[in-house]
This record gives structure tokens, sequence and C-alpha cells, in this order.
């Protein structure tokens, strides 16, 4: 039985793959700011912008649990519009919630997976390889995730299986609330999580010895891909 850690999996992808690994007889131990709506093996109340906390967090569900064998962040947010209209606060809060906390759940993470050869799945977007006009925050965050989650699978190889998820529009409620012309033009175009959250598994899934480096995982349609 497989125990995974998923940030930001109270909503969207981050629930989508909690249901996921809860169907394949894991452990779904969600790290979020709210609490889940949906079944959960266990849920740990916190804000990724403090990295000591979320530090703490993947600490205190290890032990609980005994270990980990997976690591899914899926916690995302965005701020759009052009750099002189988003406030710096609004705008380093993308980068703290995207990478940082990226980056201090993996960290704390690590020791644990390399007990159990356990695997990293981190989430980029196609807008961390290809960039557009007034995404800077979110462009910047997510090019960090690509650029540190290759860096990770060359310093872990042969310990902690690595995998870069790089997924398309999903029809979650990461548009809602935005002004319009930042929203996509048909929704029902976009991936569903689910699609998005089997990728995942199948990421967590291989078998030892088998790396899948990077995968992107987008609706037949993507504007955004290539």
């Amino acid at each position: 039985m497989k125990t995974v850690v998923i940030t930001g999996g109270s909503s969207g992808l981050g629930a989508a793959v909690a249901s996921a690994v809860l169907a394949d007889g894991g452990k779904a131990i969600v790290l979020d700011k709210a609490a889940p709506g949906n079944e959960v093996t266990d849920f740990l109340p916190v804000d990724l912008t403090d990295s000591a906390a979320a530090e703490r967090a993947v600490t205190d569900a290890a032990e609980r649990h005994g270990g980990l064998d997976g690591v899914v962040t899926a916690a995302g947010i965005d701020s759009c519009g052009a750099l002189s209209d988003v406030s710096t606060s609004d705008w380093e809060r993308v980068v703290q919630v995207n990478l940082f906390g990226t980056a201090a759940v993996v960290r704390a993470a690590l020791p644990y997976l390399e007990r159990s050869s356990g695997r990293v799945v981190t989430v980029a977007s196609t807008l961390g390889l290809r960039a557009l006009p007034e995404a800077t925050a979110y462009c910047a965050s997510k090019f960090g995730v690509v650029g540190f989650t290759r860096a990770l699978a060359a310093e872990t190889a042969g310990r902690v299986g690595v995998t870069l998820i790089v997924p398309g529009g999903m029809r979650t409620a990461f548009f809602d609330g935005r002004d319009e012309k930042y929203r996509p033009a048909d929704m029902s175009q976009l991936n569903p999580p689910e699609n998005v959250a089997a990728t995942i598994m199948f990421a967590l899934n291989q078998p030892a010895g088998c790396e899948l480096r990077e995968l992107v995982t987008c609706a037949s349609g993507e504007p955004s891909w290539p």
C-alpha cells in the first residue's frame, strides 16, 4: 500500500490524485489550506507560503503513517496581469506556493522517499515551457519547477524516482474569478483533472529501476502546446 502526500489535495487536480491514490489501495495524505470535501486518509492544514510549516507538515505526515512512498506537488495558484499591475505581494505569493512550496515539501520528504525508494511527481504546466504575456509570475514559478525537477532527478538518480508532469489546461476552479480575457474560451475543451491524475498514477506505479522523467498531458485541442 503506497502512502502519498499530495499538496493542494482538497480541490482540482490534487483532489483527483487523492481519489486515484485511494482507488489504487493507497493512503492519500492531503496538505492544503482548506479541508478536503472528498474522502482522504489524512489532512494536514498548511499554507505553502510558509516553507518551515510545509516541511513540518510533511515530517508529521511521514511519522504518523510510518513513512512515505510518494509525493505529488499539485498545489498551484496564479495572479494574471501585466507586471506593473500585479502587486508585489500577489506576484511573490504565486512563486512562494508554486515553486518554494514544491521545494519545501520535497526537501522534507526526501529522507523518507530514499528509505522506500519512493517517487516524486512535480506538477509544472505547459506555461513552464512556453511563455505568455501577463503571466510573468506563473511562468516564472512553473519554469522554476521544470528546472528544479530536472536538477532533482539528476541529484537523486538511483535513489528516488522523479517525474515532471506538464499538464495543459484542466476543467477545475483554477480559472474561477478571473477577468474574461484570462479564461479559456471553452472550458469543455479542457482536460478533466481525472485524466491528469491517471497519468500521475502511471508515473507513481512504475516498476523499480524504470523512470518516466517528463510527461506532457493535455486535451487534444490544447492551444498552449506545442
